[in-house]
């Protein structure tokens, strides 16, 4: 199995969580209450496995591809079924949802929440996740601006696509980026260069001495990505940019050349 969580859970309904959020809620605010914003987040997780039975905290699940392997930690698993991630910072943001979106596919969940603490008034918000990974995994595949014959684009296709066969097509862009440096790739410093010559390194993903690969999940703006790319080339020594733009239905194969 590619993904195994470290638990057995059971997927709940929108009226149970609904249920088992209410419940959980009422502790979250009693202990906001008590304690105050101030404290990090583990010291409010904590608190709430002592008040509420059957609160299990930092909940992992390993991600396995071939010998890579990338562990994860829910915060917070209520009843074997009710994930909640809490947060200690200035708002609730995009990210934190797409984080509770990752960890609902990864442990077969449809519905969690992301709670905040450090805001004056406890801050928190559904999240729904009515996709399964098992309908991910088998993305279109779009290779019209692709060119095979380059330098490392095979096996970045076969490696990637071999990944979301296993995976999915939903989970954070990081994981597939580590996977993919782990079995193919190299992190190295490249040469960035302006008007008056040398200004810094950069760190890139090397496939081969001249060709990199970037991962993106863009549902418009691609253009302008493209752009920026190319622009990037023109102050390295890289020639191409092997690009992967990763949707829940599509993945589009792109090779830019400087």
């Amino acid at each position: 199995m590619p993904v195994i969580p470290s638990v057995s859970v059971r997927r709940l309904s929108q009226k149970e969580f609904g249920d088992l959020a209410y419940e959980v809620m009422k502790h979250v605010f009693a202990i906001h209450s008590d304690f105050g914003r101030l404290f990090d987040e583990k010291v409010y997780k904590k608190e709430l496995s002592n008040r509420m039975k059957g609160v299990a905290l930092e909940v992992a699940v390993d991600v396995t591809h071939g010998t890579f392997t990338k562990r994860y930690f829910a915060d917070v698993v209520v009843h074997d079924g009710g994930l909640f991630e809490f947060k200690a910072t200035d708002a609730i943001h995009p990210k934190h949802r797409a984080q509770a979106i990752h960890y609902l596919l990864l442990f077969d969940l449809a519905h969690g929440k992301v709670v905040n603490l450090r805001s004056e008034d406890v801050k928190h918000e559904f999240v729904n996740c009515h996709l399964r990974l098992g309908d991910l995994r088998q993305p279109t595949i779009n290779d019209d601006a692709w060119s095979s014959t380059i330098p490392g684009a095979e096996c970045f296709r076969e490696t990637l696509t071999s990944l979301l066969a296993d995976w999915g097509t939903g989970l954070d862009l990081t994981l597939y980026e580590e996977a993919l440096e782990y079995l193919i790739a190299a992190k190295e410093s490249v040469p960035v260069f302006g008007q008056s010559g040398h200004l810094a390194d950069q760190s890139m993903r090397l496939i081969s001495p001249e060709s990199s690969f970037k991962l993106t999940s863009m549902s418009q703006n691609a253009d302008s990505f493209f752009i920026d790319a190319r622009k990037l080339l023109r102050h390295t020594p890289l020639k191409v940019i092997h690009w992967a733009n990763i949707t829940l239905n599509q993945v589009t194969l792109t090779t830019i050349h400087r």
